[in-house]
């Protein structure tokens, strides 16, 4: 329920930011305790800009002491007759 409350906040705040286009949050199927969050961006500068935020860096702590994120940046990738870039 922690998480989840923090979570939720950090999502709306993020959702106000310049360049936030969406989010989407996955939990793993099963007793696995892990979650996903899939945010798309406008551009490396707009994540850079909130992830560098003091006041983003700030919320960060209202997470349960269990929580670890890794957060990674990804392009998308073409693969002929299976998906675009």
């Amino acid at each position: 329920a922690a998480f989840m409350q923090a979570w939720s906040e950090d999502a709306a705040y993020m959702k106000a930011r310049p360049g936030f286009i969406s989010a989407q949050l996955h939990r793993a199927v099963g007793d696995s305790p892990l979650y996903f969050n899939h945010a798309v961006w406008e551009s490396l500068e707009a994540f850079r800009a909130t992830f560098g935020d003091p006041g983003f860096q700030a919320k960060m702590a209202r997470y349960p002491s269990s929580t670890s994120a890794s957060p990674h940046l990804f392009k998308r990738v073409a693969v002929p007759g299976i998906c675009v870039a």
